[in-house]
């Protein structure tokens, strides 16, 4: 079985970094690549604020910081991810850019490195087939945020050997995480659920049912949810519920998974949610969830 001590992830948005600081804090060796220095150097800085406020609320030892920040490296190329033993894709959702970025990652990485995707929604199977090698190829979806959710939907592709799903099984374990073990079809268990939710609640929006604040008001009195489903579309980013509804609607035909006009519209003015510092809601700042 594969030997896991370097972990590559590739996308330093919310979703990446947050992975990376799931990774790096269980003591794993992380290379974070993105095709923007400048994105890395934010990744950067939103991991070392997050682990700063870890540090203030007594989670975390100051010794510890330290030792994650050092297990952090970010590269622009392709090539610097040769010597990592496993590496998780979370750039967005389309299949065409994910087959080219296997592609050149199975150009430079050795046969025992494992490739896995953070998609929600895009089969295993399919961007599998795409990678050069199908058996070492195994579904990962984290949570947002990932850096406090623990649930990781486990799935394998039709070609992904027993060997590789249980390395990609216990290296979750060992990060910290609880591993759900899902058959590969779209939305898999969580954005099954998340999807058509939370495009009912923009419609409800849409048509003047209620304000955003006082959706998430009701669904978090009553029926106790941490948050409320604007405040996590603003976190997802309303261009990523684009993406999501446009790959699941493409695959289901479901109705409810078809996305809403007024998310079309929002992007179209910028309002992209906390990272731009406006969506259903305002934001005064932009730091990462728990930073």
């Amino acid at each position: 079985m594969t030997v896991i001590k370097t972990v590559g992830v590739v996308g330093s948005g919310t979703m990446g970094t947050g992975i990376a600081i799931v990774a790096a804090r269980a003591g794993f060796r992380v290379k974070v690549l993105d095709t923007r220095q400048e994105a890395l150097e934010q990744s950067r800085q939103q991991t070392l604020a997050f682990l700063e406020k870890s540090v203030q609320r007594k989670k975390l030892e100051p010794v510890q910081l330290e030792q994650i920040m050092q297990n952090w490296s970010g590269s622009t190329d392709a090539a610097g991810m040769a010597d990592c033993d496993i590496i998780i894709e979370a750039v967005f959702e389309d299949l065409a850019v994910k087959h080219q970025l296997f592609q050149r990652l199975h150009a430079v990485c050795p046969p025992h490195t494992i490739f896995a995707s953070n998609t929600s929604t895009i089969s295993i199977t399919e961007i599998a087939g795409g990678c050069g090698r199908d058996d070492r190829f195994v579904g990962m979806h984290f949570c947002l945020p990932a850096q406090l959710m623990k649930l990781v939907e486990m799935s394998a592709g039709m070609n992904t050997s027993e060997e590789t799903f249980a390395a990609a099984w216990e290296f979750s374990k060992a990060m910290g995480q609880k591993p759900v073990r899902t058959q590969d079809t779209p939305g898999f268990i969580l954005n099954y659920f998340l999807i058509p939710y939370h495009n009912d609640a923009i419609r409800l929006v849409e048509q003047g049912v209620a304000e955003a604040a006082d959706i998430d008001l009701a669904i978090k009195t009553a029926l106790g949810y941490p948050m409320g489903p604007m405040e996590l579309l603003d976190l997802v980013g309303l261009d990523t519920q684009r993406l999501l509804c446009e790959a699941m609607y493409g695959l289901t035909n479901e109705p409810r998974a078809a996305c809403p006009p007024l998310v079309k519209r929002m992007i179209a003015a910028g309002r992209l949610g906390k990272k731009s510092g406006k969506g259903f809601l305002n934001y005064t700042n932009t730091k990462m969830f728990g930073a």
